[in-house]
């Protein structure tokens, strides 16, 4: 889940800084942001301080605490907007709102790079076949993404799988073996704790990321939220009716059973979480890698390398593929907007423009040249200092430079090269090999892969997925549809931890339970999804 905030100026590309900006006076630009970001230093740090200086605009803003849906419907029903506003999934509330500006126009006269970076994918910034307007930037997804190190969600301690001498980890039962072979063998840590076997998190709408959404990564399914889409008919239904998953919240129960799961799973909040993994008492994870970043980061800064974590496509069986790498192309999704609170909505895009410029987005990724790049036989590199920092304690280089939290718009994203040949981002081969640990370089050697991604399947293994992901189409907030979420989430959050801790003998009879509420709750659901799937795909050229 990702942030960044574009601004361009009067238009021409061929402008220097100093000229695009030269009227501008200092801005306060208020922003609120469904996603956390422990790292925001209120625009004090490096690359914060060099926007400032270029662009005249300071960024106020809130992050959200708890659960960002309840705090964008309460910012629409006030009626008292930031100027600059993120919500991820609440699009639609503040559409209905009237609270967001249609920046078709706008975008048009005034952001040349934003049309630059999405090419000929503009339908894919409208916000639905019926009401075409472009009221958010895409700061989610990116343009041209290529992942050369994609990750997987089933993750081991590197100390565990050293011990066992790199075993295959393909299934869910080669993955359960790792755990409780070391298990067995250290019960307690070196500092005398108990050995956590395998522990989710279940905390607020985290809840679907560790829990119940790698139910389709382990039994070949793909990321559309909290639905199954039918590839050959685009009928949707929850994806907790797919009987494979069943099966993966069987083992989960099974895991429970012989005592692999942490007691805590259903209880422990994201901090608690986040210090447990960060203890290095946990020796298998089931999330995604930008979901624990903090607690790698702080494992890595401490000098914990064997106790970070190897990643691995696991599946239930070995006839099934993991599909992480299934072809969406760009999603479009979640993004930006301008609210009607505005006073300078121009500059504001321009600002956003900005960012999405060649110039923004080295500045964003890279730094300063000279004082946190440097560029040696045309290519770009890290001053010693920061490249040793960014390997040993990432979440302070990420504090001091402010490099990585300002992908606020749209904007390219890994394997893409600029006019001078050298990648936008810094997450590209060399690097990412640069960044491994010693422990992790041994791990890949042993399984004979250069990065963690290779353990996957190829993207050309699967057919590319042409609604690209039923999670980032927008919900009309006149639909009822935008009730879904929370009945859908009262129901599973209900049921699918009691089936996870049950006696095994009784697992069938709570998840049946579960799936008859469901179909009778939530089955008048399933055709309008449906509906909004296939909308997408006649907005984007796919059904006629």
């Amino acid at each position: 889940m990702s942030k960044r905030i574009p601004l361009t100026l009067v238009g021409l590309l061929t402008l220097s800084l100093g000229s695009a900006f030269a009227q501008n006076t200092p801005l306060t630009v208020t922003a609120f942001f469904a996603d956390t970001n422990a790292n925001w230093a209120n625009m004090q740090d490096d690359v914060g301080r060099e926007l400032t200086k270029r662009t005249g605009i300071t960024l106020k803003a809130e992050f959200a605490v708890g659960d960002p849906d309840q705090k964008i419907n309460l910012i629409a029903a006030s009626g008292q907007y930031p100027d600059l506003i993120a919500p991820k999934g609440a699009a639609g509330v503040l559409i209905d709102a009237d609270a967001v500006l249609d920046l078709t126009s706008l975008i048009n006269k005034n952001a040349p790079n934003i049309k630059k970076v999405i090419g000929n994918q503009m339908n894919r910034m409208k916000f639905s076949n019926k009401n075409q307007g472009i009221y958010f930037i895409p700061n989610n997804d990116t343009i041209g993404q290529i992942y050369f190190d994609n990750d997987a969600w089933f993750k081991l301690q590197l100390q565990a799988l050293k011990e066992q001498k790199y075993p295959r980890v393909k299934t869910l039962k080669d993955f359960e073996k790792v755990i409780a072979d070391y298990v067995i063998k250290h019960p307690k840590t070196a500092d005398g704790k108990p050995t956590i076997g395998l522990s989710l998190l279940a905390d607020d709408w985290r809840f679907v990321i560790s829990v119940t959404n790698p139910a389709f990564w382990a039994t070949g399914g793909w990321d559309d939220g909290e639905w199954y889409i039918d590839p050959k008919t685009f009928k949707a239904m929850p994806h907790h009716f797919r009987p494979e998953e069943k099966e993966y919240f069987r083992w989960l129960n099974h895991m429970n059973d012989i005592g692999l799961l942490d007691k805590e799973s259903f209880t422990q909040k994201y901090d608690q979480y986040l210090a447990k993994i960060a203890s290095g008492r946990v020796v298998g994870l089931i999330d995604a890698n930008w979901e624990i970043g903090d607690a790698m980061n702080s494992l890595k800064a401490a000098g914990k390398h064997e106790q970070m974590y190897g990643r691995f496509p696991a599946v239930l069986n070995s006839k099934m593929k993991a599909a992480y790498n299934a072809p969406t192309g760009f999603r479009g999704g979640y993004g930006i907007g301008i609210t009607k609170a505005a006073k300078d909505p121009v500059r504001i895009l321009k600002f956003l423009d900005y960012l999405s410029s060649d110039e923004g987005q080295v500045l964003i990724n890279w730094g300063i040249e000279g004082k946190h790049y440097k560029v040696v036989n045309g290519k770009r590199e890290f001053l010693p200092k920061y490249e040793e920092m960014r390997k040993k304690d990432p979440a302070g280089f990420a504090r001091e430079t402010g490099i990585g939290n300002y992908g606020l718009s749209l904007r390219y994203g890994d394997g893409v090269k600029d006019k001078t040949g050298n990648y936008y981002t810094t997450n590209f081969p060399d690097q990412i090999l640069e960044n491994y640990t010693d422990a992790e370089k041994a791990a890949l050697k042993a399984y004979k892969v250069k990065f963690w991604g290779d353990l996957l399947p190829k993207a050309s293994q699967f057919k590319p997925i042409p609604w690209a992901a039923a999670w980032s189409i927008p919900v009309p907030q006149d639909s009822a549809l935008s009730e879904f979420w929370a009945k859908e989430q009262d129901i599973t959050r209900k049921y699918i931890p009691r089936a996870i801790l049950a006696d095994p003998k009784d697992f069938d009879k709570i998840y049946d339970e579960m799936l008859d509420v469901m179909e009778k709750q939530l089955s008048k659901y399933n055709v309008l999804m449906t509906q909004l799937v296939q909308d997408r795909l006649k907005l984007w050229g796919v059904l006629k």
